[in-house]
């Protein structure tokens, strides 16, 4: 069964498929399509997952060596697979299969790049989709641009004139991510209000020179001097500095995450797939930057300053914001990092 994004909510309502393919180019969609379908399944008792990753070299029988053995308690499972590409002649073979023998306690959840036409032809797409459900996700452009914006600020309970969406959606030219992260940084600015075309504006206009992103990234890459240049240049443009601190303490609360995984033995591509959030790979490079360079007690470290400083910014305690939030980078940096800064 084929379905568009907007209509997978209301069928993973009414039932749970044991198949479901999720393809295309855009990440959000994709990357919040797999969270859907993966909730509505831990809803229905699915509380393991077994995560796949079909790269080069995949062993596909240990697909196969999960389909045909059930968990040792009889808890159900989501088996969680993702492909960079097509699947290769193996690949196909195994997805055959799979949809011939679909265990009773699992449900499969594929991943991978749009799929043309001729892909969707393919025995091992047939098979799959004719037991369950498929979603190709598409970039948004034009109407379907404002509506998607419209609708996900009306999640944060904020209104906007079309106007006002217009002027975002010119902003980030079709880049979901980046305007979703638009849209929680007016969250953060304004909160649940009516956000003005002026609002937008300021907001857009404040991230046009110096943006929080790269503060962060300068940060979790060791680039002190970096890190505090931008710091300053957010401070002077009047970026507020609750922006810059959400920014920060995001990607602190990852390294934190993702060292105490680390501590128990698992890689970083595995410690990052565990993560609540979903770690892009344009950000794992800075993430796994600082996460080989900072210690756990580092990290925790840099989440307590993280709340030091918004207790400053909402007034709770006294001092200089930004000085905190210098404090915040200087954290992340390192110490080898941090010395090596002229203030």
């Amino acid at each position: 069964m084929k379905l568009r994004v907007e209509q997978l909510d209301g069928a993973l309502n009414k039932s749970l498929a044991p198949v479901y393919l999720l393809s295309g180019d855009e990440p959000l969609q994709l990357s919040e399509a797999l969270d859907t379908v993966r909730d509505a399944a831990r809803a229905r008792g699915y509380i393991n997952r077994e995560l796949f990753y079909a790269d080069a070299g995949f062993d596909w029988g240990s697909l196969l060596e999960a389909c045909g053995s059930f968990s040792l308690f009889g808890e159900q499972r989501i088996l969680d697979l993702r492909l960079s590409a097509k699947p290769d002649k193996s690949g196909a073979e195994t997805l055959e299969l799979y949809a011939k023998r679909l265990p009773e306690d699992a449900v499969l959840i594929v991943t991978l790049p749009k799929l043309s036409a001729a892909d969707q032809k393919a025995r091992w797409f047939q098979s799959l989709e004719s037991q369950g459900v498929f979603v190709q996700v598409w970039p948004l452009q034009g109407q379907p641009l404002i509506h998607w914006l419209d609708k996900r600020m009306g999640r944060k309970k904020m209104l906007a004139d079309r106007s006002g969406l217009a002027i975002l959606a010119a902003r980030v030219e079709g880049n979901l991510l980046a305007a979703a992260q638009e849209i929680e940084k007016l969250h953060i600015l304004y909160g649940p209000v009516r956000i003005s075309d002026d609002m937008i504006r300021k907001a857009v206009a404040d991230s046009a020179r110096y943006d929080v992103y790269d503060l962060a990234e300068a940060a979790l890459q060791g680039q002190a001097k970096r890190a505090h240049r931008v710091l300053a240049g957010l401070r002077g443009e009047g970026i507020a500095s609750a922006v810059a601190l959400w920014a920060l303490a995001r990607d602190a609360r990852l390294l934190c995450g993702v060292k105490a995984l680390m501590e128990k033995g698992e890689g970083l591509e595995s410690a990052f797939a565990k993560q609540k959030e979903k770690v892009w790979d344009k950000r794992k490079t800075s993430l796994a930057s600082a996460a080989q360079r900072l210690s756990r007690d580092e990290a925790h470290r840099t989440l307590l300053l993280c709340a030091k400083a918004d207790r400053m910014i909402k007034g709770l305690e006294s001092g200089d914001a930004w000085e905190a939030l210098l404090d915040v980078c200087l954290s992340l940096c390192g110490g080898a990092a941090a010395k090596a800064i002229v203030i």
